[in-house]
């Protein structure tokens, strides 16, 4: 790559800037043609892409010297490797720095080994296009946190590199507000309650997780918001942490599985239920084919602007379906003949 193919920008420090750290500087002062993360310029950095008076500088926390010119030659966003493609996507929100989506179940988000392409980053690239102005220098959209691929529901992606930084930064301290439906196996004795149990890779199933003694800090509020006696109930989750699978390991873990879960989601015993007419809709709840889990809402202050946030979508046709299903298996079993 020659310098020809890089845009060069510059700053002059004022002198109120004295002492400042000099990716602090830059990343606040750097007239870019969009913001840039102090992540993204301690790489620039490093890489020696940054001069001072014309003499490279090398050190990200080096004090900025006031009336001193800083340049940054700022290389091309490349290209990302998974490749676009065209696939309708249900867009609830988007600007110059994030998007917010309702994912379908059945979408991957990530492409992976098992899944090469039809994925959600797939997706997103080819519908944010030039857009897309680059996270870690990378024409891709920064995904910031994950739905399992058949678990529904609101969730976004940054579309800037600052929007991706300060969104890790909002999910790692936990300072968003994240709603989820699930139907669950049977009723909680409880109306709700709070599960704080440690979770880690299963011992038994490196594919799984589980609820472990020196797992990671893990907390779910859970309330029931129906019951379906004696089959299930609708219960809403809200995340206090962002865990592989949290919910649908601590609701097993609570004795109320997900319905549909092949992982976790252990159905009822047919025994619990002895009766024909609740045998039956129990062998009809047992085909649901995905686990009954949705993200019902997201609420975040705006990375950028600071503007408050929230964002809703309904329970989707098929868990909406799944509870119409337990409906008529409530009511058959209300009249049928108790010597069935």
């Amino acid at each position: 790559m020659t310098s020809d193919d890089m845009q060069r920008l510059t700053i002059t420090a004022p002198p109120e800037a004295a002492g400042e750290r000099l990716d602090r500087f830059l990343a606040a002062g750097l007239e870019a043609p969009s913001p840039l993360s102090r992540t993204r310029l301690k790489a620039l950095i490093l890489d020696g892409a940054v001069t001072e008076n014309g003499a490279a500088v090398i050190d990200p926390s080096r004090s900025v010297r006031a009336e001193a010119e800083y340049a940054l030659l700022l290389p091309p966003v490349r290209e990302a490797a998974p490749q676009a493609e065209d696939i309708p996507l249900d867009i609830m929100f988007e600007d110059d720095h994030i998007i917010v989506l309702n994912k379908p179940s059945g979408m991957v988000v990530h492409p992976g080994p098992g899944q090469p392409d039809g994925t959600l980053v797939n997706a997103l690239i080819a519908h944010c296009g030039d857009s897309l102005t680059g996270i870690g220098g990378v024409m891709r959209p920064g995904i910031v946190h994950r739905l399992d691929k058949d678990t529904s529901g609101v969730m976004m992606a940054a579309k800037s590199d600052a929007a991706h930084q300060k969104l890790t930064e909002m999910f790692a301290a936990h300072d968003l507000d994240r709603h989820y439906l699930a139907i669950t196996w049977g009723m909680p004795p409880e109306t709700e309650g709070r599960i704080e149990a440690a979770l880690g890779r299963s011992t038994r199933d490196r594919k799984k997780q589980a609820v472990v003694p020196n797992g990671r800090y893990a907390a779910t509020n859970w309330t029931v918001i129906r019951r379906l006696p004696p089959f299930a109930s609708i219960v809403e989750c809200r995340l206090e942490t962002g865990r592989t699978h949290q919910i649908r390991v601590h609701m097993a873990h609570l004795g109320h599985g997900v319905i549909g879960d092949p992982m976790y989601g252990k159905p009822m015993r047919s025994g619990q239920m002895p009766d024909a007419v609740a045998r039956d809709c129990l062998t009809e709840i047992r085909g649901f084919r995905r686990q009954a889990l949705h993200a019902a809402s997201l609420g975040f202050a705006h990375p950028v602007t600071g503007e408050a946030l929230h964002f809703e979508t309904p329970m989707p046709d098929d868990m909406a379906g799944l509870v119409a299903a337990i409906e008529a298996g409530i009511a058959r079993r209300a009249t049928a003949p108790k010597n069935r």
